[in-house]
């Protein structure tokens, strides 16, 4: 309204100033107050020209220009003897925006409700905008009555402070689903795909439906409800949309399916259609899993599409394309499984190029990837390189982009994002054993950007000094040899006695292919005790045998996950032997079993859910000599949390302080499920809730069996991977050494 009367007001001026005869061309154009339009950009939108007649209509006209460019809270024009000058008074700026009341913490999700960041010019149709954009959101996740109220203020500056107060609605709980036509499957099986469930009996709790309703996920259950009729053969299903009943009083609802299930249909054939023979039909034939006179499953049809897609693409065939079919034969109720396939030319890699790797060198990266320039494409290859990078650990991220030149050629190009590898750590502190502490901690997996793992270690306290060294590098001149190095010197006081100990480990390891490793070392270590107190009530001679160790290692590793800190797909499995009695004192036989298996659960929950399971099994066989201090302990990070870390031991007697002396194990059994979630997924932060059991013997696996449960907070944070575990014992016992928490710095999760 204001706009309009200034445009009426300067048309009456100038008509009444024509009308008197008075006729002015215009001699200069100025213009006041304007920022954020150049004076060359104003020309262009002005279409008042000097030396022409000073007319209303054209004045209105490029009065309305200018308030289409969105900046401008008023303007109006003056003329003096030819001489016009436009004034402008434009909106304020936004100094300060607020979300209050609603993802106050989550900035992605702000940015992308509101839309508007500071700085930005203050304009009442882009914050109610913003306004709608939180009510919808609000009612995607089934919150009805929301209000959102817009509280701006004017600072002292002239900005503004905006802040949108959010009052969330009512959320939806759903009472009753019903299933009309359901006759063969069971509908308690839809619960396992369909977001809006029936809410449960103590649906609060972890693994319970709370019957919250999800608006947004409504057009897509009748979906994956007719996807696991199709998973068991039944083609011809329908599923209408959900009808629901809101009852506005209470904020419950009730909500109806109707089904039409039809028959089961068996396959009846599965051809395969080459436009170009590139490959014979029956490798392709062998590969498909949908078996003849079975019932089709359109899972198992879209995997085995995948399959033939991987089949042809490591081939050299990047652009493959393959059109799955059926043929439905609707009397005999069965079904024909096609294959059309559209190979397209093979492709060669003309160049890799590698980016985002500010500090680790190009050949690191390049000694990880299965494709360079001049070989033939092959997607198995690329998916295993993407893989290998991620299991350096050098890289937070890494993706390989198929950049297309044309039907025969593609380029390669790797975008990493760098993750912190190394640390320095200056520490002090006070224990009740140790007294006062001092320690400096260098380390690094990745020194200088050239994969080699490098650290140092310096500790003193009262009672302990522990120095030690180590370096190992994974590709020896880029080759597929490894080899490493360490030397350690510590020494501890006791109340019952001291002991010191040094040693030293060399080896060299070997990449049989991509997943498969062998390594083979050599160790030595020299342990002297001292202070023995004779009198002590669990003194025995034995447990205080001065010794020297020579022992020979053997290892094998297989490892075929994506990523070395947070896997979410693969398989860990390692088993190394140590002989010692090649000189020294001890002789023994130990074995070392470890397993690890990584589940991402996201494809069937559309959350980045981590399922976990890791298994360890120790075993000593004594051929002559197995000092105390080569037998096996529980208990902390890698074991059983909840206690403390080499706690849990069998034991014989009591040390002088009436303690239990604890003697070690020669078996011992450990493992654990997890399940991983996404805390700030920002800051690559994560929880994870965890079980733990295991168990520890002398003569028997079953002679000490311990659990723990609890949760563990994952962070990479600036120092490198941050891992605090916060847990409880299961099944402990008078006389366990427990903890509720613990931390750990640079651990694979």
């Amino acid at each position: 309204m204001d706009f309009c009367l200034k445009k009426i007001t300067l048309s009456l001026v100038v008509a009444s100033t024509l009308a008197y005869g008075a006729t002015q061309n215009v001699q200069s154009i100025q213009y006041e107050g304007m920022i954020h339009i150049s004076e060359a950009v104003a020309k262009r939108l002005n279409e008042v020209k000097v030396g022409e007649p000073l007319d209303p209509v054209i004045v209105d006209k490029s009065i309305k220009n200018f308030y289409d460019q969105g900046y401008f809270q008023d303007i109006w024009v003056d003329e003096t003897d030819g001489n016009v000058t436009f004034h402008f008074k434009e909106k304020p700026v936004i100094s300060k925006i607020e979300l209050k009341g609603y993802k106050e913490n989550d900035e992605e999700a702000i940015r992308g409700l509101l839309q508007i960041e500071k700085g930005s010019l203050y304009d009442e149709k882009r914050l109610e905008g913003a306004k709608k954009r939180i009510i919808e959101a609000l009612s995607l996740e089934g919150k009805i009555d929301s209000v959102v109220e817009i509280d701006t203020e004017k600072l002292d500056n002239g900005s503004m402070c905006v802040t949108f107060i959010v009052n969330e609605g009512e959320e939806i709980i759903i009472k009753k689903v019903r299933y009309a036509g359901v006759n063969v499957l069971d509908s308690d099986d839809f619960d396992s795909m369909i977001a809006n469930k029936e809410e449960q009996w103590m649906g609060w709790m972890w693994g319970r439906n709370d019957g919250k309703m999800k608006v947004a996920e409504l057009q897509y259950d009748p979906i994956r409800i007719r996807d696991y009729y199709m998973q068991n053969g039944f083609l011809d299903a329908k599923v209408d949309e959900p009808f629901v009943r809101i009852d506005f009083d209470h904020y419950t609802a009730d909500m109806s399916y109707n089904i039409f299930e039809g028959d089961i249909y068996r396959v009846s054939d599965i051809l395969i259609f080459q436009d170009n023979k590139v490959i014979e039909d029956q490798e392709l034939l062998d590969m498909i899993v949908l078996e003849k006179n079975k019932p089709f499953n359109i899972k198992t049809f879209r995997e085995d599409a995948d399959r033939i897609k991987t089949k042809i693409a490591d081939l050299g065939y990047a652009y493959v394309q393959v059109q799955p079919d059926l043929k439905k034969d609707k009397e005999g109720k069965s079904v024909d499984v096609v294959y059309r396939i559209n190979p397209g030319k093979k492709v060669k890699i003309r160049n890799v190029i590698v980016s985002g790797n500010n500090r680790t060198l190009d050949r690191v990266i390049r000694r990880e990837l299965f494709l360079a320039p001049g070989d033939w494409y092959s997607l198995t290859n690329l998916k295993d390189s993407r893989n290998a990078i991620g299991r350096t650990g050098y890289f937070e991220s890494n993706t390989i982009e198929e950049k297309r030149i044309d039907d025969e050629s593609m380029d390669l190009i790797v975008q990493t994002k760098e993750a912190p590898t190394g640390n320095i750590q200056l520490g002090g502190g006070y224990g009740s054993f140790g007294g006062i502490l001092l320690s400096i901690a260098v380390s690094d997996r990745n020194i200088f950007g050239s994969g080699i793992n490098l650290g140092l270690n310096l500790e003193r306290s009262q009672r302990t000094n522990n120095y030690s060294f180590n370096i190992s590098n994974p590709r020896l001149n880029d080759s597929d040899f490894s080899g490493n190095f360490s030397i350690y010197d510590s020494s501890t006081e006791y109340d019952s006695y001291s002991v010191a100990s040094t040693g030293m480990s060399v080896g060299v390891g070997h990449r049989f292919n991509r997943y498969w490793s062998g390594y083979m070392g050599y160790n030595y270590s020299k342990n002297d005790y001292s202070d023995i107190d004779t009198n002590s009530t669990g003194y025995d001679p034995r447990y205080y045998e001065n010794y020297a160790k020579s022992s020979v290692i053997l290892s094998a590793t297989f490892d075929n996950t994506d990523d070395y800190y947070i896997p979410r797909e693969g398989f860990t499995f390692s088993q190394s032997f140590e002989k010692s009695g090649l000189g020294g004192d001890a002789d023994f036989l130990k074995s070392r079993t470890n397993f690890g298996a990584y589940l991402g659960l996201q494809k069937w929950t559309d959350f980045d859910l981590i399922l976990r399971y890791k298994a360890r099994f120790n075993y000593a066989d004594e051929s002559g000599y197995l000092p105390l201090g080569e037998k096996f302990y529980m208990g902390g990070i890698g074991s059983v949390r909840g206690y403390k870390g080499y706690s849990i031991s069998p034991t014989d007697g009591v040390d002088s302080l009436g303690e239990p002396y604890k003697i070690g194990g020669e078996q011992t059994f450990s493992n654990s499920l997890e399940l991983s979630v996404p805390l700030v997924p920002e800051a690559r932060m994560r929880a994870t809730a965890f079980v733990d059991y295991g168990m520890i013997g002398e003569k028997r696996l079953t002679e000490i069996k311990r659990g723990g449960y609890g949760v563990s907070l994952e962070w990479f944070s600036p120092v490198g991977p941050l891992q605090l575990v916060f847990a409880n014992p299961i099944g402990d016992q008078s006389g366990d050494d427990v903890t509720h928490f613990e931390f750990t710095i640079g651990q694979r999760f």
